[in-house]
């Protein structure tokens, strides 16, 4: 897909509970190096038509990492993941950084371990996108997180299909198959 000039569906909600947010502003700069126009949505603030025009319009989705847990309560309250889950299948390229990664498994109670599932109080279900069938561990063998992730595969890898990638890597989704790719 050529990317020049196509525009791209910023979802920064992750964040909103985090203290640290650098990576946000990085991910946008990056993909505006890209040449991709950058149009943000954070979906805890949008109003429902908002969402649904914006995810209709936009060329491809990214999904910012954060607090996994209110990226999905978030998404759930404004029926913001029944878009996504509609725009993906019909055929819209997506991109979930960390966070966002995580909630295309079919649950994320796993990565409670790794996350603050507090900060999301209206949670009521841990059910994800359920966009593929493994579970991505993102920042695996990564400062702040390389203890986290070792205890989250430590507790969920006999009974989960765990995807751990580090931070230089990316799974790349075609249909049922995934392919893990390294950043030289």
């Amino acid at each position: 897909m050529e990317l020049q000039g196509k525009v791209v569906t910023f979802i920064p909600t992750a964040s909103t509970p985090e203290s640290y947010k650098e990576y946000v502003k990085l991910g946008q700069e990056s993909l505006e190096e890209l040449g991709l126009k950058v149009t943000p949505l954070d979906v805890a603030t949008a109003s429902s038509e908002e969402i649904r025009s914006t995810l209709s319009e936009g060329d491809l989705i990214y999904i910012s990492g954060g607090n996994t847990f209110y990226l999905l309560q978030e998404l759930k309250r404004k029926g913001a993941d029944k878009l996504i889950q509609a725009e993906i299948e019909g055929g819209k390229p997506c991109i979930g950084e960390s966070a966002g990664a995580v909630i295309f498994a079919p649950s994320i109670e796993y990565i409670r371990l790794m996350d603050e599932p507090h900060k999301a109080p209206e949670l009521a279900s841990f059910a994800a996108l359920g966009l593929i069938e493994k579970y991505p561990l993102p920042h695996y063998r990564c400062f702040p997180f390389v203890e986290m992730a070792e205890t989250v595969l430590a507790t969920y890898g006999g009974r989960l299909s765990l995807v751990p990638i580090t931070n230089h890597q990316a799974i790349i989704v075609r249909g049922r198959e995934l392919t893990i790719v390294t950043k030289e």
